[in-house]
């Protein structure tokens, strides 16, 4: 028999357990805070229809999709889950209450370069509030509150969530002669990624003269604080319907956010953010870690106008965040501002001597049913090998079961950490480890 080297595909991330305990302690942080704010589950398919998927992304997105046939079926993995959620939406119109807030943790794929830290299978927590008709603004200024919680939450004390408004972007090509804004906008936004001169570069393979594609430069680079920028922008005095209404809206955003009492050190207008996604019309956010830059944005996402046109001819406005869990625990792994530890999921081991394995596990039943979390060394050893193995589990509490503890229910429960040993009752045991 040939045997097969086990490995995991490039841009594939797995986990030991004291890695993947403190992912899914994140994950339950993000989730709880989702529900916090009023957002209910959804879990879509991870495969859809290729139609359903590309009836809006194109540009970037079809490149990276991974898409396969069976039989007459035209699929693709979901690439993200804002569009499965336009979908989800449509499909089950009548049966939601709008406007509907949901929230969404699973897997997504995109076939991108495999390099460190970026992922083609990957975790995202989504947040989205959909309108029928339309949406108030007043959602918009909600989804800065949830990321500030949040990543509060998560431990994290300094950190900036980013706004701008593409329209006010879109608007300002527009003074400038440019009407076809979507590549300019996908140029824009990689400015922190590939420079000044490649981006200037990359706006003349796309028509925009040097003269234009300074000026765009020098108007992303606006700076001050959030009242100031805003200022500035109204000093420019620019005529175009655009441009000022999304001036307007981002204006109105932040008198909201305001009205949240979210703090006012945690965010700030950055006009070159544009989010390279092509759905995205209106407001948008990134944030990003103080104090490590080099990560990148952590949380990012925006309002949308049309995503649901392609399935449905009714208005379903929305607005969303979406947080790249895996590639945060990554980064956050590597520039160790976390870091894991070996630890049980059990408080209490239960050794059981070789002929009381039955009594064992009797006891382990009787102390999960009052709540406790326990486990049971089920192997035959010596007791010296079930001491490495409650050892090497890191399991903070044993109790070694022999006949003379079956009959008197009293049990010697030793402190892993310590050494130290007391003698306690059933009672004694429920009292101190039921949840």
């Amino acid at each position: 028999m040939t045997i097969v080297k086990p490995s995991t595909l490039p841009g594939f991330m797995e986990l030991l357990p004291k890695d993947q305990i403190l992912f899914n302690e994140m994950k339950d942080i993000i989730r709880k805070n989702f529900e916090k704010h009023g957002f209910l589950p959804i879990d879509t398919p991870v495969i859809e229809k290729s139609e359903v998927l590309l009836a809006k992304g194109g540009g970037e997105t079809e490149k990276q999709i991974y898409r396969f046939s069976k039989g007459d079926t035209d699929m693709s993995l979901r690439f993200d889950l804002t569009v499965p959620l336009a979908r989800y939406t449509v499909e089950h119109m009548n049966d939601l209450s709008f406007p509907f807030k949901r929230y969404q943790i699973g897997k997504v794929y995109r076939g991108e370069k495999a390099q460190k830290g970026r992922f083609r299978e990957f975790y995202q927590c989504d947040i989205d509030t959909i309108g029928m008709g339309e949406l108030s603004l007043v959602n918009d200024a909600e989804f800065p509150v949830v990321i500030f919680h949040t990543f509060k939450d998560l431990g994290f004390t300094d950190f900036t969530i980013h706004l701008n408004n593409r329209k006010i972007l879109k608007g300002f090509f527009s003074s400038l002669g440019i009407e076809d804004s979507m590549n300019v906008l996908r140029t824009v936004d990689k400015l922190d990624k590939i420079g000044e001169e490649k981006v200037l570069e990359e706006l003349g393979e796309n028509g925009i003269g040097r003269d234009s594609g300074e000026k765009i430069l020098e108007f992303i680079k606006i700076d001050g604080t959030v009242d100031e920028i805003l200022e500035q922008l109204r000093d420019l005095k620019i005529e175009d319907e655009i441009f000022q209404e999304g001036l307007d809206e981002l204006t109105q955003v932040i008198g909201y956010m305001r009205d949240f009492g979210i703090d006012e050190d945690c965010f700030d207008i950055d006009l070159k953010i544009a989010r390279g996604l092509d759905y995205y019309t209106g407001t948008v956010y990134e944030t990003t870690l103080d104090n490590y830059p080099k990560i990148g944005s952590v949380c990012s996402g925006g309002r949308y106008e049309d995503l649901a046109s392609y399935y449905t001819d009714k208005t379903l406005p929305g607005v969303g965040i979406s947080i790249g869990l895996s590639r945060l625990f990554y980064q956050l792994n590597e520039a160790k501002i976390i870091s894991s530890e070996e630890k049980s999921l059990v408080d209490l081991l239960i050794i059981p001597m070789d002929d009381c394995v039955h009594d064992g596990i009797k006891l382990l039943s009787e102390l999960r049913e009052k709540g406790v979390r326990v486990s049971v060394y089920t192997e035959f050893a010596k007791l010296k090998k079930k001491f490495k193995y409650a050892d090497q589990t890191k399991v903070d509490y044993v109790i070694v079961l022999g006949e003379e503890e079956i009959k008197s229910r009293k049990y010697s429960l030793k402190n892993m950490h310590s050494g130290d040993q007391v003698d306690v009752t059933f009672d004694e045991l429920v009292e101190r480890f039921k949840k």
